[in-house]
């Protein structure tokens, strides 16, 4: 039962784990990859305001002429553009831009990369000197923005502090004049946002985080990140290194692609909070289970033991019985069991009647044997007395009386047969002449016995007394009523593996066979032929009055000899 029950529901319990877990992390993806998708649609209105100072400023007539004119005149020891320019910067700032909160500073650089700057006190960071001010031409941003040709580039890093471990990052636009396309860049506009900006468009929480990765590949590519460090936040790390971190890390990302930046806009949820419930169908299945297999045990072991106690209780009666005891209690319930144990002790039961009955019949059969052995004494009697006979007999030279008394004492013998129940076939037709002997001395050879028995059957052992009383009988029934002489015939032969003897005599025949029923001899050979060789054996009777009559047996042959 648990091998059948327990295993499917734990590979159901798997399965709809695994299925709720990947539904869970799918359908949170794609939540927060709509999400993320507002808060970069958010964060383009907040761009595209701060791109706007660039038309302002490239707008601005006066700003145009004053950056040619600080391009176009030599401003030795001295690294910053004129206090009017200046102003004006601040001035059409203040005058255009609607939100400066998010504004860490702008600064304005002439084609010499004199600058100056708004909201950093005049000072363009380490670009601010005259010493360090030509070595924007050689920086990687720079490069960057004039190979944009006009098109604002967007860097996850301060570009004036040249560290990207500051809170703010940068966008650097190369100004060209619109009036004049094809002649030199005007200078450069660098605008330095603060990373807050991000704050007003993201609400993370304990269990959710948000970061910014630039397009840039390896390097300072982090812009904005709210984990902490002890949540593992690393920098300088490729994004596809970064991503692979961050899920061996437990958490789930979601990824949406900025188009005004190119950045990456990534959503992190801890997996452990967000699979909780699924989590918790793992354990429920896990304690289902274990309830489901502990109810198995406890209701197999139940369920056996209504099947294994009869049986234990069937065995012990069995292994009683068999040891001798013959009087078994106990009771079975009306089940299978209970069947077969009622009926073994009724079997036993009837055994023992059977074993009672049986050692009556022993004991009565030695009883029996008891009173032959005593009953022989008789017979040596009578064989001495007709002995004591013969020779007065031989004495007074009486030949009938010494012939009837030798064949009277043989007659004894072989129906004795020293108790045993079978006989040659020999010595039952020697039975038989000594009994025609008798009888033809009394009636004065009135009687014909013609003996046909085939050689085969001499040395075959049949019933003792099987063949005489027929004889007695043809000579009783049938030849003595008629007048003068008889004939007996007796056949013997074998045919198709039964024995078969034929008693035949000329005498007065039968109109009723029912009267052979009646007559002590035939009805004990019938029921003698029966009992011993079988629903086989066959007894038949063959009268007319006035011509005869035919009894006939048949058996099968090896029946006798394996008797």
């Amino acid at each position: 039962m648990i091998a059948l029950s327990i295993p499917p529901l734990f590979l159901l319990g798997y399965i709809s784990f695994n299925i709720t877990k990947q539904t869970l992390v799918r359908n949170h993806i794609q939540t927060n990859v709509d999400r993320l998708k507002t808060t970069s649609d958010v964060t383009d209105l907040l761009f595209k305001n701060l791109i706007n100072v660039n038309r302002l400023i490239l707008a601005n007539d006066e700003l145009r002429q004053e950056l040619h004119e600080s391009s176009n005149s030599d401003r030795p020891g001295n690294s910053v553009i004129d206090i009017v320019t200046a102003n004006r910067l601040q001035n059409v700032v203040v005058t255009n831009l609607i939100d400066t909160v998010n504004i860490d500073s702008i600064c304005l650089f002439d084609n010499k990369f004199h600058s100056v700057c708004y909201g950093r006190m005049g000072s363009a960071g380490v670009y601010g000197s005259e010493e360090t001010r030509n070595l924007i031409e050689l920086t990687d941003w720079y490069r960057q923005s004039k190979e944009a040709k006009g098109k604002e580039v967007f860097f996850s890093y301060n570009v004036l502090e040249e560290t990207s471990q500051g809170n703010s990052f940068s966008s650097v636009k190369l100004l060209k004049d619109p009036d004049r396309i094809s002649s030199e860049p005007l200078g450069l506009l660098v605008v330095n946002i603060k990373k807050s900006l991000f704050e007003t468009v993201i609400h993370e929480s304990d269990d959710n985080q948000f970061m910014v990765l630039d397009s840039l590949g390896a390097g300072r590519n982090i812009v904005y990140d709210t984990r902490s460090l002890e949540e593992g936040k690393v920098v300088g790390e490729n994004h596809q290194a970064m991503f692979s971190n961050l899920k061996d890390s437990g958490y789930i990302v979601s990824r949406y692609r900025n188009l005004t930046t190119g950045w990456t806009l990534i959503h992190l949820a801890k997996a452990s909070t967000l699979l909780k419930d699924s989590t918790w169908i793992g354990t429920a299945t896990a304690l289902i289970a274990s309830f489901m297999a502990l109810l198995a045990l406890l209701l197999s072991f139940l369920m056996s033991g209504t099947i294994t106690r009869p049986l234990l209780q069937l065995k012990k009666m069995m292994v009683d019985w068999a040891n001798g005891v013959r009087s078994l209690e106990g009771t079975f319930d009306s089940d299978e069991i209970g069947v077969i144990g009622e009926t073994f002790k009724r079997v036993a039961w009837e055994n023992k009647q059977l074993n009672e009955r049986l050692t009556q019949s022993k004991l009565k059969t030695r009883e029996a044997e008891l009173r032959a052995l005593q009953a022989q004494i008789k017979p040596h009697f009578l064989y001495n007395t007709l002995d004591s006979i013969y020779w007065m007999a031989e004495l007074n030279h009486n030949k009938e009386i010494a012939q009837m008394s030798i064949s009277l004492s043989e007659s004894f013998k072989l129906s004795l047969n020293k108790g045993k129940e079978m006989i040659p076939v020999f010595k039952e037709l020697k039975h038989i002449e000594h009994y025609m002997n008798i009888q033809n001395i009394r009636y004065n050879n009135r009687f014909q016995y013609i003996e046909d028995v085939e050689p085969s059957l001499m040395s075959i052992e049949i019933l003792k007394l099987l063949l005489q009383p027929l004889i007695e009988n043809a000579i009783y029934h049938g030849l003595e009523p008629k007048l003068g002489e008889g004939t007996v015939r007796l056949i013997g032969r074998i045919e198709g593996g039964f024995v078969i003897f034929s008693i035949e005599d000329d005498g007065v025949g039968m109109d009723d066979l029912t009267v052979t029923e009646e007559g002590y001899g035939l009805k004990n050979v019938r029921e003698r032929l029966d009992l011993y060789y079988g629903t086989d054996s066959i007894f038949s009777i063959l009268s007319n009055v006035g011509v005869g009559t035919t009894i006939e047996i048949r058996f099968r042959h090896n029946h006798g000899s394996e008797g």
